[in-house]
């Protein structure tokens, strides 16, 4: 059998150059904006681009000799340490100018660096992260399979262990930069002498350049937006050397919540630079655009348009500096699954609703993939799918709330959020709306609308600790006022009951021209 590439060398190979001092993130930053300046719009026009399949070769081997992935590996592999206000911000500038590219350096920094820095065998470190600084390597993540999209839990991708190597079966798909990347965090289940699976789930770097490890491509999907990234449908029969298996502190059940909850808490750097994008854009068209001899900018409801586009800043704001004190790989993440599904559903709520108002806002010329409107439209929807659909995430921060309340015997919700330390700050602002009963027995889609109301409060408590901590307090007072009235909202809806179910033989009687006085 041939082995894999990955040695056991000691951590100072990896090194790009030993003792070379890290270069200040202001600088480096700073090439990396004007980097992808050149590429997108001096050499390249990105509005075409954005339309095509796949970025162009010469284009992303420019930016990736800005070793952008850099700021996910450890310093003793020569990257610049992990830092998540770094990667937020790395993120945030890709985001900017193309939500693909952003999501590109996510995939490979959220779902395969950071989870391979942390589980990772240190004999297998050095290798990896030297070809990533060396030779712009690539990796992404494969849990998701064919029947058990959001049911990840019974994945059926097995694996049998034998003397040197693990062998895995299976297929997988919807994993960013199918055929593309390098390296790949493969999910799977042991298989057992009866031959079903074991309940725990394993995790394998397969490395895809080995002949052994390399899996096929089946089918490659034309998903709708995204287009620069790869997507398609994946035949998993690899032989994986054992130092390439991640081994988890307690069980690969709570290393793939560590992971995904990492993964959901780094969301609002791919969302902070889109939002600004349409935010500037939007400032930018209506001040420009005359409508009845004066700028759009002057309308009130435009002024409507722009406020929340501007409160969508500040709430994303907000997310990327509670998750920079919090997201590190030091840090233990399993237990945060609700402020982690907060800030991905309210982020990427925020993402379709900015990229929605600014297509309101420019009128028919936004209506075309190579606008910047129409194609942050259709690039930002798949967000609130991915990595849970919103909708399902909605409804498990409603279970949560209901699970916490109960336990702690308390019926009330301002009582019990007035106490709770993701909403202490929010609950006295909005003590009258938030007055009222929750009754522990609700249907799935009240929980649903629980978990709406319960997001919105924990994002107005993020705002004002970002106002405490100085931010612009204008924006601060924009934000929350926006929030509040988002809240009022979802609680009217929360407080009308409706239990109304689908007619599935609605065919009978109900064809219209049965009912017309025909002459």
């Amino acid at each position: 059998m041939q082995q894999s590439q990955i040695t056991t060398s000691s951590k100072s190979d990896s090194l790009v150059e030993k003792g070379e001092a890290v270069q200040p993130f202001e600088l480096f930053i700073q090439h990396f904006k004007d980097t992808l300046k050149k590429v997108f719009h001096d050499e390249n026009d990105i509005d075409k681009m954005g339309i095509t399949r796949g970025i162009p070769t010469e284009v992303l081997s420019k930016i990736m000799d800005c070793n952008p992935l850099s700021v996910a590996i450890p310093t003793e592999y020569g990257g610049r340490g992990g830092k998540v206000h770094e990667s937020l911000e790395l993120l945030s500038t890709a985001s900017y100018e193309s939500l693909a590219l952003s999501l590109t350096l996510g995939i490979n920094s959220a779902l395969f660096l950071q989870p391979f820095a942390k589980y990772g065998q240190d004999c297998a470190k050095p290798e990896v992260f030297g070809r990533f600084l060396q030779k712009q390597n690539m990796g992404g993540l494969m849990i998701t399979e064919l029947g058990f999209g959001s049911d990840a839990l019974n994945m059926q991708t097995s694996y049998k262990e034998d003397t040197d190597h693990f062998h895995l079966k299976g297929t997988k798909h919807w994993a960013g930069l199918t055929g593309q990347a390098d390296y790949w965090l493969l999910s799977a289940r042991k298989q057992t002498e009866q031959g079903g699976l074991q309940r725990d789930i394993d995790f394998f770097v397969c490395d895809n350049t080995q002949p052994e490890q390399k899996i096929v491509v089946e089918e490659y999907f034309e998903n709708l937006g995204l287009y620069q990234i790869p997507y398609g449908r994946n035949n998993v029969d690899v032989k994986i050397p054992k130092v390439q298996k991640l081994i988890p502190q307690t069980t690969g059940v709570q290393l793939m919540l560590d992971l995904l909850h990492r993964s959901r808490l780094h969301f609002p750097g791919m969302g902070m630079g889109f939002v600004k994008r349409m935010l500037d854009e939007a400032i930018t068209h209506c001040q420009a655009r005359m409508i009845g001899g004066k700028s759009l900018f002057s309308y009130d409801q435009v002024q409507q348009h722009l406020a929340r586009l501007q409160a969508n800043f500040t709430v994303v704001s907000a997310f990327c500096k509670h998750s920079s004190g919090v997201a590190g790989i030091e840090n233990d993440l399993t237990p945060l699954g609700l402020e982690a599904n907060i800030i991905k559903t309210v982020t990427t709520d925020m993402m379709q609703d900015s990229s929605q108002t600014l297509l309101t806002l420019v009128g028919a010329k936004g209506y075309k993939l190579n606008h910047i409107a129409g194609r942050g439209t259709v690039d930002s929807r798949p967000f609130q799918i991915f990595e849970g659909s919103n909708d399902i995430l909605y409804a498990q921060i409603g279970e949560t709330l209901v699970k916490l309340m109960k336990n702690a015997k308390e019926t009330g919700l301002y009582l019990y959020l007035q106490g709770h330390r993701l909403t202490e700050n929010a609950a006295n602002y909005l003590k009258e709306l938030l007055s009222f009963e929750i009754d522990i027995q609700m249907p799935q889609r009240k929980l649903v609308e629980l978990g709406r109301v319960m997001s919105r409060i924990v994002s107005m408590d993020l705002v004002l600790k970002m106002g405490d901590a100085g931010f612009r307090s204008d924006l601060i007072d924009n934000a929350v006022s926006m929030l509040r009235q988002e809240i009022t909202t979802l609680t009217s809806h929360f407080s009308y009951q409706q239990s109304t179910l689908v007619v599935a033989d609605y065919q009978v009687d109900s064809l219209w021209s049965d009912y017309v006085v025909k002459r």
